[in-house]
């Protein structure tokens, strides 16, 4: 779910023109950390696998960004103000309301002026394209396979209160014996993303990722096997 689950994030910036107090590099590297709206990600091509020179609308999504204060005081640039060329990939915000991630402050008379291209990618290459911001999981919430051993002082059920994943399995009977063989079956996921896909879409992504690496790992064993098995006939006939 955080490494091999793609998305769309800025990959080159290209500046026109920078009189901030930032460098080049820094204004690219907080670009690149922009999370982008990529719930159409799979219409889009890897770079490694489109036939275009640099880039296109089929790999990749450009933006651009001027912006010059000209007013005293200071300007502050937001994600939101990142024009895309297409509708459907454009910075995540809370809410219509929401100017998004803080990007730079200018002063009177300087001037940011960049032309950034968003691609596909997996954070396995970089942590930018990560839709994830935290994944944890959970099994066993009451201890029965007693995999913990709890730390307290006076009550345990007081010092160690069961999360809210407790209410879907039945409590543990005290009484009932201890199952030496038992092993988890069942795990609660909780799925913290940054915005660019919904949690529901990073798990179902995650599994089809699954899928794929299982399926090409059969194939793999099957076509193994097969040549195992040729090698050991002759004209059609098995080795005695």
């Amino acid at each position: 779910m955080i490494a091999e689950v793609p998305t769309m994030a800025i990959d080159l910036v290209q500046f026109i023109e920078n009189t901030s107090v930032l460098a080049d590099e820094f204004i690219a590297h907080r670009l690149g950390l922009v999370p982008l709206i990529s719930h159409n990600v799979d219409e889009f091509k890897y770079t490694r696998d489109c036939t275009c020179a640099e880039y296109c609308k089929e790999c990749s999504v450009e933006f651009t960004l001027h912006v010059k204060c000209t007013e005293p005081g200071t300007r502050v640039v937001y994600s939101t103000e990142l024009i895309s060329s297409n509708k459907d990939v454009v910075p995540v915000s809370e809410g219509d309301d929401s100017r998004g991630i803080i990007l730079l402050k200018l002063r009177k008379g300087q001037e940011i002026n960049v032309h950034c291209v968003a691609k596909k990618g997996v954070a396995k290459e970089h942590a930018k394209w990560s839709p994830c911001a935290a994944v944890g999981f959970e099994y066993d919430p009451h201890n029965k396979l007693r995999h913990l051993d709890y730390w307290y002082e006076k009550d345990i059920k007081e010092e160690w209160p069961p999360t809210k994943n407790a209410d879907e399995e039945p409590e543990v009977d005290p009484s009932a014996p201890f199952d030496y063989k038992a092993e988890p079956t069942v795990f609660y996921f909780n799925v913290e993303t940054v915005g660019s896909l919904d949690p529901q879409a990073v798990v179902i992504k995650a599994t089809r990722v699954l899928q794929e690496k299982l399926g090409a790992l059969q194939l793999a064993l099957d076509e193994d096997q097969n040549r195992d098995s040729n090698a050991n006939m002759d004209e059609g006939e098995p080795w005695v």
